[in-house]
């Protein structure tokens, strides 16, 4: 494996979400996307965001991005406010110490061969050295001369995908952020494109990444359920936690409010162990 020294890849670069609020308008009307979301991630960090289809995790990363901007809250990315940032301080971002993969592999150039593509995405950034693009390619599993000379449309959709994400670190950021790069993918090649992020989270980079696939987040370090706008649990080591928000919210599983319907009246106790209890009110004693 090519360590971080050899990629020129720096320290991961932390991100710090406090009451994070994204409204958007449609036909009129304000939808709230994500509602006080509150989450930390570690420089060097690896981290899932899971959740149902219109949860707001991709907007969540978009907003990491500098793609879209807060409507209120506090978002940081590295030395960045992405808050009160400007314009061309969030390009300069991008094109410095960030990666973006989005969906469909927008960010390569199909008449260009995969060194070139490299190198293309690492015009824009500013001066130091640059990593070579054998050695991008070697890391997320694209090695040899063939695969250094060949083009986009000759590659495999695992390997495109893999190219995606090794020109999305070609600038040498210390963030590389994923959104469903696995997606209608088939299970070899959704397994070449975990294990080439895996490689590069090795190197250093803080990655996150956006996936429906449960299996697929408990592969990395830390799993962020996204739900109905909210920091809903988290992943450890295979161990699902609830969270706490700022404001004492707590979302339940799906497989309990299955049996505690919305709008249920319910009473936090403490047991004798120390434990939480939630007890529905209509099965108290009077």
């Amino acid at each position: 494996m090519v360590d971080s020294r050899e990629t020129n890849v720096p320290a991961g670069v932390a991100v710090i979400c406090q009451g994070l609020v994204f409204i958007y308008r449609v036909d009129g009307y304000d939808v709230v996307a994500l509602s006080r979301v509150d989450l930390d991630v570690a420089p060097g960090e690896a981290v899932a965001l899971v959740g149902p289809s219109g949860s707001g995790k991709s907007t969540l990363l978009s907003l990491m991005a500098g793609l879209l901007r807060p409507s209120a809250g506090k978002l940081r990315v590295g030395e960045h406010d992405l808050v009160r940032a400007g314009q061309r301080e969030l390009q300069r971002m991008r094109a410095n110490e960030i990666g973006v993969v989005l969906q469909g592999d927008r960010n390569i150039v199909d008449y260009l061969s995969t060194t070139d593509n490299i190198r293309f995405a690492q015009r824009g950034a500013a001066g130091g050295r640059r990593a070579d693009p054998r050695e991008l390619l070697d890391l997320v599993g694209l090695p040899g001369r063939s695969a250094a000379r060949a083009y986009p449309p000759d590659l495999s959709p695992g390997q495109r995908q893999r190219l995606s994400v090794a020109v999305a670190i070609s600038v040498g950021g210390g963030l590389l952020l994923a959104d469903e790069p696995t997606s209608q993918l088939d299970a070899e090649a959704r397994e070449s494109v975990i294990e080439a992020l895996l490689a590069v989270n090795h190197t250093g980079t803080t990655v996150v990444v956006v996936t429906h696939d449960a299996d697929i987040a408990h592969r990395f370090g830390r799993t962020v359920t996204i739900r109905d706008g909210r920091v809903g649990a988290e992943g450890r080591r295979g161990e699902d936690f609830l969270v706490v928000g700022a404001d004492g919210a707590v979302h339940l599983p799906p497989e309990f409010l299955a049996r505690i319907a919305p709008g249920s009246l319910l009473r936090a106790q403490w047991s004798e162990t120390g434990a939480v209890m939630l007890v529905p009110a209509e099965t108290e004693r009077t």
